[in-house]
C-alpha cells in the first residue's frame, strides 16, 4: 500500500505554511498523485502552496535491509518495540532544515503544520512534539507511536502549550491496527495535547476521500487566510 509523508507550505506573501510527509516506500510525488486520483483533482488551497518531500533512501529492517525512500528505520512493525531514535534525530535534524528555510522566507513558526500518512504521521509528531511544539499543529494519518516513544519521555517534562493533533484512522487497518492509533491519541492527550481521533469503519491501510476533506477543512481552520492579513 501507499505511504507517505506530507509538508504543506502556505505561500510567503502570506506568512503561513503547512507541511506533509509520505510513508515507506512512496515519493512526494507518490504521494501528490494519489491524493489527486482520491480527490479527482489535485489538493489545493487559495492561500497555501502544498510541498510533498520525499524521504532519503536508506536500508530498512522490515524490508531485511533493503533500500527504500523511509523516514527512518524499525525493529519491526510494531507498537511494542525499541524505536531506532538514531535514524528518528537523524531525519529531525534534516526537516529541522526544511522548517527553518521557510521560516527565513517569511513564514512565521506559528503558521506552519506538518504531518504525514503512516510513518510519515509518526516522524511528524516526533519533529513536532519533541523539537518543534511552537508550530501551528500536526497531523496523523493511520499512523501511531511506540508504546515507549521518546515523545512521551520529551511530553513528560513539558509544561508549554502544544500543538493541536489531528489524527485519521481505519478500522480495518492490517498494517497499523487501529488500536495502536487510539493508544497513541490517549497517551498523547494525557500529556496534554489537544487532539482529535476521526474513526473510519472498515477502512484498511490507505486514505479515503471523506479522510482528506475533514483534514483540508481541519487545515483551513488551523491557516486562515485572514490571519495573515493582519500581519501585513
Amino acid at each position: 500500500s501507499r505511504k507517505f509523508f506530507f509538508i504543506f507550505f502556505l505561500n510567503a506573501q502570506n506568512n503561513s505554511c503547512c507541511t506533509l510527509l509520505c510513508d515507506t516506500g512512496d515519493t512526494g510525488q507518490g504521494a501528490r498523485t494519489w491524493i489527486k486520483q482520491i480527490l479527482s483533482q489535485d489538493m489545493v488551497f487559495q492561500h497555501i502552496k502544498v510541498i510533498y518531500p520525499t524521504a532519503p533512501a536508506r536500508p530498512y529492517t522490515p524490508m531485511k535491509g533493503a533500500f527504500s525512500t523511509v523516514w527512518f528505520d524499525r525493529y519491526k512493525i510494531s507498537n511494542d518495540c525499541p524505536e531506532h531514535i538514531e535514524s528518528i534525530d537523524s531525519m529531525c535534524r534534516g526537516l529541522t532544515d526544511l522548517i527553518n528555510d521557510e521560516i527565513k522566507n517569511g513564514i512565521a513558526k506559528n503558521r506552519i503544520l506538518i504531518g504525514g500518512f503512516s510513518m510519515g504521521g509518526g516522524m511528524a509528531m516526533h519533529l513536532a512534539y519533541r523539537f518543534h511544539q511552537d508550530l501551528a499543529g500536526v497531523f496523523a494519518l493511520s499512523s501511531f507511536l511506540n508504546k515507549d516513544s521518546a515523545v512521551y519521555q520529551a511530553l513528560k517534562r513539558n509544561d508549554s502549550v502544544l500543538p493541536e493533533l489531528f489524527q485519521c484512522h481505519g478500522t480495518a487497518d492490517e498494517l497499523v491496527l487501529y488500536s495502536w492509533g487510539e493508544e497513541t491519541n490517549k497517551m498523547l492527550k494525557s500529556l496534554g495535547v489537544s487532539t482529535s481521533l476521526h474513526t473510519f469503519p472498515n477502512l484498511n491501510h490507505e486514505l479515503s476521500r471523506t479522510e482528506i476533506e475533514k483534514l483540508k477543512t481541519w487545515i483551513v481552520k488551523k491557516l486562515p487566510a485572514e490571519a495573515a492579513k493582519t500581519s501585513e
